[in-house]
């Protein structure tokens, strides 16, 4: 039971610090005056590395306590969709992301990726599957 309620509190925390950063603070900074894509992207990473880190801490406690609290399977399977969807987008998404960003902050114009659509995606998913996790974890108590 303890499993199932640390599953539901920091799933919903994590779940919160993605929605925030990632779909209002990232498109909001571009419409700030004076925020140029050079600026915008060098505040992006700083602020994504920083979530990141935050979310693999998250991962690991949401994990550790699925397994150790014995959580009921459908919230286990979807918490391993939102740590399989981070892994995704830290391992095969954000090197292709950080290759593009280094060319635009070095001054040069590379074509757009569609990486960028892929992590958007992972994201959406990993929101979903976050608030799965939450809702299934809280429904269990």
């Amino acid at each position: 039971m303890a499993g199932t309620a640390v599953v539901a509190g920091v799933g919903f925390l994590w779940l919160g610090m993605v929605l925030a950063i990632s779909f209002l603070e990232a498109p909001l900074k571009f419409r700030a005056p004076d925020v140029t894509v050079r600026i915008g992207l060098g505040i992006g990473r700083i602020v994504f590395r920083a979530l990141n880190a935050v979310e693999v801490v998250l991962a690991l406690v949401v994990v550790v306590a699925s397994l150790v609290g014995g959580v009921p399977g459908p919230v286990l399977v979807a918490v391993v969709a939102a740590v399989v969807l981070l892994v995704l987008q830290l391992v095969a998404i954000r090197p292709v992301l950080n290759r593009r960003s280094d060319r635009v902050l070095a001054g040069e114009t590379p074509p757009r990726s569609r990486a960028h659509f892929g992590y958007i995606a992972a994201e959406v998913l990993k929101v979903a599957a976050l608030a799965v996790a939450g809702v299934l974890a809280l429904a269990a108590l």
